[in-house]
């Protein structure tokens, strides 16, 4: 698989909400570092990147991700380069949630990772 393969593949699992998919993309050990509008991420390991972060607080289970709106892959150097929207829906209230992640391959997996995220963002009525 090519690097921005990988991305945007790691898109889609997490729009599916994928964990054996996400896991299977990062290697491990895993250099991971986020920031979210409230908090600072590290982790070191696939499990607790997918499990407790990702799919544990960011999107938790009540979170149900409706749509991937958008995708683009590139680079920056030797670096990948993917972003990404979502429309998530907790309760009754829309959301949209983007993400730009840099990140590095080696092997077959993502040894690299780091995401900056918008947070939950009101989503305007007319969006698909």
């Amino acid at each position: 698989m090519k690097g921005d393969a990988h991305g945007a593949a790691f898109a889609r699992a997490l729009a599916a909400k994928d964990r054996d998919t996400l896991r299977a993309l990062l290697r491990d050990p895993l250099d991971f570092k986020a920031l979210t509008p409230g908090a600072h991420w590290d982790a070191d390991n696939p499990e607790e990147v997918v499990d407790r972060i990702i799919l544990g607080q960011w999107f938790e289970p009540g979170d149900d991700i409706e749509r991937l709106l958008h995708v683009a892959t590139g680079r920056v150097g030797d670096r990948e380069h993917l972003a990404y929207r979502l429309r998530v829906r907790t309760g009754s209230t829309r959301y949209l949630v983007e993400q730009q992640v840099y990140y590095s391959v080696a092997g077959e997996g993502i040894a690299w990772l780091r995401i900056l995220c918008s947070g939950f963002r009101p989503a305007p009525d007319e969006e698909p």
